[in-house]
């Protein structure tokens, strides 16, 4: 079980999940689980966060091993999240659905989209106890900020949840934002997932995903990471570009389309890390 939080600085979802028994068993903190990795805690480590326990960082050091570039990937993808939430804001969405949102971290969501827009309303969405906890305590004096307990697996639990309906109008534009969530839906689960998110949006409302990425990789590192996460509750599903475009169905693609990280409208005020090619991303509207 794990200890003490290093003392680092996240969010979101982290590309593995492994499980790792640590040497030595700690405490737990109440209602938390922590005899196996929880990837908000990981990525929180990748970003150099605090809130993470020994089994987190054990498991990051196995993710490391296949996959060096990972913590680029975490900040490729908050670099990413931070232009998307500008580009919404800018094109007039008030509020915000952030689905896999992970712990708190520099440059949230709502702070990127209130810079734009005073009072724009935030839903951070996580199924870990960590996040909402930590969620709570921070957002305690912002009335149009909430944090909510649900799935991305059960749309209908994230669009239902009473703290989205108490901040989100459905009746006018939403952005949501998918940011290394979609590679943890089966092929069968994203039609259905992805149609019910979709439908419930009024037009002009947006979607935005991050998917990692087969292309450009070699065949072994791609079976090295399937592999590992095939021993966890979390599977990964890499895909293609031609099997990620289908997340976007029934949108209409910003400019400049389905595109690595790096490669979205880059912004020289706030640039990435150097690019690793791992990811994709691009943020669909919804015209009717």
């Amino acid at each position: 079980m794990a200890g003490t939080p290093v003392s680092r600085r996240p969010f979101r979802r982290t590309l593995l999940e492994v499980i790792v028994v640590p040497d030595q068993a700690e405490s737990s903190p109440a209602g938390i689980d922590t005899s196996r990795p929880s990837v908000a805690r990981m990525y929180d480590f990748y970003l150099d966060g605090k809130d993470n326990y020994a089994v987190d960082r054990a498991a990051v050091e196995k993710v490391a091993e296949v996959l060096p570039e990972v913590r680029q990937v975490a900040r490729e993808n908050r670099a990413f999240l931070r232009r998307a939430v500008r580009y919404m804001a800018r094109q007039g969405i008030r509020q915000f659905i952030d689905v896999g949102s992970g712990l708190p971290t520099a440059g949230n969501t709502h702070e990127i989209a209130q810079e734009i827009i005073p009072g724009a309303r935030v839903v951070y969405v996580d199924n870990d106890p960590v996040v909402l906890a930590h969620g709570r305590a921070l957002l305690a004096a912002d009335d149009n900020t909430t944090v909510a307990t649900a799935d991305l697996h059960n749309p209908d639990d994230v669009l239902g949840h009473a703290e989205t309906t108490r901040l989100i109008d459905f009746d006018e534009p939403v952005g949501i934002l998918l940011i290394a969530m979609v590679h943890f839906l089966t092929s069968s689960e994203r039609p259905q997932v992805m149609g019910r998110l979709r439908d419930a949006l009024a037009p002009g409302s947006h979607i935005t995903a991050t998917h990692t990425s087969t292309d450009g990789q070699s065949a072994a590192a791609v079976a090295q990471i399937e592999a590992v996460y095939a021993t966890t509750p979390t599977p990964i599903y890499l895909r293609s570009r031609s099997e990620i475009s289908p997340f976007f169905d029934g949108l209409e693609l910003v400019e400049p389309g389905l595109v690595m990280l790096h490669d979205w409208q880059p912004d020289q005020e706030d640039p990435g890390p150097a690019p690793t090619r791992w990811m994709y991303g691009g943020i669909g509207r919804k015209v009717s």
